[in-house]
Formats: C-alpha cells, structure tokens, sequence
C-alpha cells in the first residue's frame, strides 16, 4: 500500500481511482464494510482503490480543546487499511485552512484534480466541505457535473445498535470491552512506552509493565480486565491489567499497568500493546497487603480462564 502525505503527493499521469474519504477511526465494521466495498469495487473497474483519511481529528481543528478520544494511532490505523486491501491511503493534514474549503472546491480540488475519481464511495452519514456543508446528495450532484458515480455505503448495525467511532468511545469509556470488540470486529487496542513506575507490584510478587499512552488514547475505564500483552515480534502473552490510581495506596495518577503472565523479562522501553477481552471488576481500596495480594491472585486466575 502507497501512503501519501497529502493529495498533493499524487504523483504526475495517475489515473482514474475510486476513492473513500472519512476519519476512520477504530476503522470498525462500518469502517470495514465501506471501505472494503470501494477496494472491490476498484478492483473490478481495474484502478487503484484510495482511502482519504484526515490528521488530526477534525473535532480538535474546528473545535480546539474537543479532540476525541482515539481508538486507533495513526500507524495503527493504516496497517488495518492496509489489511483490508486498499491500494492507496492519502493523509491529508486537516489545518485550519483546509476546514474552510468550501464543499465544491473539496470536490474539485481532491477528487477530480489530483485523485482522478471514477468513483466516490462514503458513509450514508458522509459530510464535507467548509462547516460540513455538503452531504451524499451534494456529492452526487457535483459527481454527475464533473464525471464521477457516487455509491452511499449503509451504516452497519447489529440488534438495533450501529456500529460508529462514537459509540465504540462510549463502550469503552464505561469498561464494556466486549461490546467495544463487538463493534470493532477485534479487541479495542492501547498502546504505548513502559515507563518506571513505583515497582509496588514487584515488591507484591505481581511486577507490571507501567504503559506511557498517548495523551488523547482511549483508554478504559478504571477498572481491572484480561487483555493481551503484544511485543514487536512476540507471541501475545496473557495480561492482567489495572486502569486507576491505585487506591489503596492513595495514588492520583491514572496508570495503565500490566502483569504478564507467566514471564520473566526486562519490558522497560518497550513499546507495547494491550488488547482488551474483559472487564474483570471495579478498582476496590484494601485495608491491607493480604487481602491485595489474595485479590490480585484470583484476579490473575480469572485472567487466565478470559484469554485461554
């Protein structure tokens, strides 16, 4: 898959394309069924397939201080595009001045100048241009002038719910990791650096890995769960992880802390991946090491039976 810094980087004679624009974040099943759709779609017109996704969040530009939490980083994100067959994906910087392009010069500029669209695949709920001014109907009106078909891809929903970045934030921000994996067709997915933390769980015979995130990282709730402890290169180990402040020893920073099972290794430095599979229980305050100690041993069991 070719990744471009901007529309901008199509290079001189590309040809007609079909492309999908939106910020996929999570790129959920919703994500997955539309952009999946314009891969196949490419494929039987014989072009290159381009996904146009935006960074930062727009929210963050036109809102500042409003930026979402993120379920997917940037490179992330491009390797589950990429996985999906997507010959092309096209980062295009979202600034300030690119929020104020209006809706038809958004059409003219990217899809038609420099993209050569054959053909627009997008969201039921697609908007663009200068304060989301445009929608599916615009687009389909502008296609027809300037030479391209549009295809509205529907929503994806399952008993009623459907599936968006929103209400996969939602799920996750109350601790319902299943319902989040349910959406996302995968187990939500928090990375980042271990760090030195207060080495309290080595002296409690559980060491954990102490995760530096991203500071926009959609994190769960406080709480303990089962998850998945990926290293670069490694198979995935069973992880028993904490979101909290440690209460019981009057803790104010929120950690992410991790206790791999059954290793025995040097993680400092290491950047890796946590994917959640359950919320186990609540953040609970002890009034002693025992029954701490007791706690974290069944919480390592119940672990072991999740991610078995």
């Amino acid at each position: 898959m070719q990744r471009w810094r901007g529309y901008e980087a199509a290079p001189g004679g590309w040809g007609r394309s079909v492309v999908t624009i939106g910020v996929f974040d999570g790129v959920h099943k919703g994500h997955q069924a539309t952009i999946g759709h314009a891969v196949a779609r490419a494929r039987e017109l014989g072009v290159k397939s381009v996904v146009v996704t935006f960074d930062p969040h727009p929210a963050e530009v036109v809102r500042s201080g409003s930026h979402p939490a993120v379920l997917t980083e940037p490179a992330r994100k491009a390797e589950l595009i990429e996985a999906l067959g997507a010959d092309v994906l096209c980062v295009v910087p979202f600034t300030p001045e690119f929020s104020r392009l209006p809706a038809e010069a958004f059409v003219h500029d990217i899809l038609v100048e420099h993209l050569h669209a054959a053909l627009v695949v997008v969201g039921d709920n697609f908007r663009f241009g200068h304060r989301a001014a445009g929608d599916v109907a615009l687009l389909e009106r502008l296609g027809r002038t300037f030479g391209f078909a549009v295809e509205g891809a529907p929503l994806v929903a399952e008993a009623g719910t459907v599936f968006s970045s929103t209400y996969i934030r939602s799920c996750v921000d109350a601790g319902d990791v299943r319902a989040a994996a349910a959406a996302l067709g995968r187990p939500h997915r928090v990375e980042g650096v271990v760090v030195r933390g207060d080495q309290r769980g080595r002296e409690l015979g559980y060491p954990t890995a102490n995760l530096l995130t991203h500071r926009y990282a959609a994190v769960p709730a406080d709480g303990v769960y089962a998850a998945r402890l990926v290293r670069r290169g490694g198979d995935p180990l069973a992880a028993a992880v904490s979101i909290g402040t440690n209460p019981t020893f009057s803790g104010r920073e929120r950690r992410v802390e991790a206790y791999a099972l059954d290793f025995s290794g040097d993680l400092y430095g290491e950047r890796l991946a946590l994917d959640f599979v359950a919320h186990l229980r609540e953040q609970r305050t002890y009034d002693a090491i025992e029954p701490l100690v007791a706690q974290i041993s069944e919480d390592v069991e119940r672990t072991r039976r999740a991610v078995s």
